[in-house]
């Protein structure tokens, strides 16, 4: 596991675009946290770094579940929050969304556990004062490989 502090939503915002422009098609990041953790503002950071356009505005889909945005790989951003269970999420097709040709980031992964593939990036976010911790797990052997990457860019 790696951990990183991160002062303020600039930070947070630069820290997700580094993970966006290393990110390999498949890439599912689980994103944990309390409401206002910084999840979105993450979100946003790794679709810059994927190359979302900025008239692409990139925010919490709570309501619309998943939003897709086109760039130098697809990004998906979806929201579990208001899902009852897996059944609901494979009806709506998010499983047709993940670890495919872009890259998922998925907030509330919590609500429905199952619908995590067993290769995915853990990406917890938390307060300490005025700071943001990140806290990423690799999961599985792609994931290691991204965080690897990760940390030689961060060293």
């Amino acid at each position: 596991m790696s951990s990183y502090r991160l002062e303020g939503p600039e930070a947070t915002h630069a820290f997700g675009r580094r993970l966006g422009q290393l990110a390999p098609a498949g890439l599912v990041i689980a994103a944990y946290g309390d409401l206002g953790a910084g999840k979105t503002t993450m979100a946003q950071g790794v679709a810059a770094g994927l190359g979302v356009p900025a008239d692409h505005y990139v925010n919490s889909p709570t309501f619309a579940i998943l939003q897709i945005h086109p760039g130098r790989l697809p990004f998906y951003h979806m929201d579990l929050y208001r899902l009852g269970d897996l059944d609901e999420a494979y009806g709506i097709g998010l499983d047709e969304a993940i670890g495919t040709d872009g890259v998922a980031f998925i907030e509330w992964p919590s609500r429905i556990p199952d619908l995590l593939p067993a290769d995915h990036v853990q990406l917890k976010l938390s307060y300490e004062g005025s700071m943001r911790r990140v806290e990423l797990r690799a999961c599985g052997p792609v994931s290691e490989t991204f965080l690897q990457r990760c940390a030689l860019l961060n060293a």
